[in-house]
């Protein structure tokens, strides 16, 4: 009768323990994309395409990406692509989104090359407002970052065309949770 209670006991504790495991591991706050996966190449398609430039390679679409499990209080996102090999010593910020509505969980494949009412446009180094994918020269391949951040604050709290610095301090201690994803890309 002993040794069946404490395998009862030990059942119990275990199921309670592994259920309080799997709890935490679905909370997990995400950023993910169809088309590629964490530190992998991007598709030449995503490269940006500035004609004037010989390397700019691709079409400009952007990548589709989904996102799960924000914090609790999540007003808005805001979504940073950056290039820290890009124009050294600064790198190259590549796209600057915020004010997106806690309502939205992704975007669509090539739906943010342009402007869209999901987000507030901020301004890249190219001094666009929406996504302008990767024109790396020939050589190494760089790293593009991808920096996905719930914040407490509402959608329509910045104004229109900040630059990645400028977000990045307005969203100082307003930042519950940030994810990311790293895309390669070199010249084909």
């Amino acid at each position: 009768m002993l040794l069946r209670g404490s395998i009862l006991a030990g059942a119990v504790a275990l199921a309670a323990f592994g259920g309080s495991c799997d709890a935490k591991a679905q909370g997990v706050f995400t950023l993910t994309s169809p088309d590629f996966k964490d530190g992998a190449r991007l598709a030449t398609k995503n490269a940006g395409n500035n004609k004037s430039n010989p390397n700019c390679v691709g079409e400009n679409v952007s990548p589709a990406f989904s996102w799960a499990n924000p914090p609790e209080g999540t007003k808005s996102y805001a979504l940073l692509m950056f290039d820290p090999e890009g124009r050294p010593p600064g790198g190259v910020s590549h796209w600057v989104a915020y004010g997106i509505p806690a309502s939205v969980k992704g975007f669509a494949e090539g739906e943010v090359s342009k402007g869209s009412d999901k987000y507030i446009g901020g301004e890249s180094t190219m001094k666009l407002s929406n996504y302008f994918g990767p024109c790396t020269p020939p050589g190494a391949p760089h790293h593009y970052t991808f920096t996905l951040m719930a914040t407490d604050l509402e959608p329509t709290a910045l104004k229109a065309g900040l630059t990645r610095a400028e977000v990045i301090k307005e969203l100082d201690g307003h930042v519950k949770s940030a994810t990311g994803l790293i895309g390669t890309f070199s010249k084909p």
